[in-house]
């Protein structure tokens, strides 16, 4: 039988390729406090990064606000969508 030996590296990667992005997405509709407090609830972000994160997805039209793996983010976005704020993962 062939011993396989996994440097640091190809664990990294593989960890890497289970990675997803918690994206969301500018509207018309929610206020910037909505937004803020959405991200401090749900994704547990900190006032600063929230308002960061709110500030881009105004002026770029999306923010990547988590990354993790599906069934981590899974809850989240949907957490979002309910509050009314458009969400996907990708």
């Amino acid at each position: 039988m062939t011993e396989v030996d996994y440097s640091p590296e190809i664990e990294a990667i593989e960890l890497l390729v289970n990675q997803r992005d918690l994206i969301v997405f500018n509207d018309d509709f929610n206020t910037f406090d909505h937004v803020i407090e959405s991200l401090v609830k749900v994704c547990k972000h900190e006032i600063e990064q929230a308002e960061q994160c709110t500030h881009l997805i105004h002026y770029k039209g999306k923010c990547q606000v988590k990354r993790g793996e599906y069934e981590t983010l899974e809850p989240l976005c949907t957490a979002l969508l309910e509050r009314g704020l458009s969400a996907e993962i990708q």
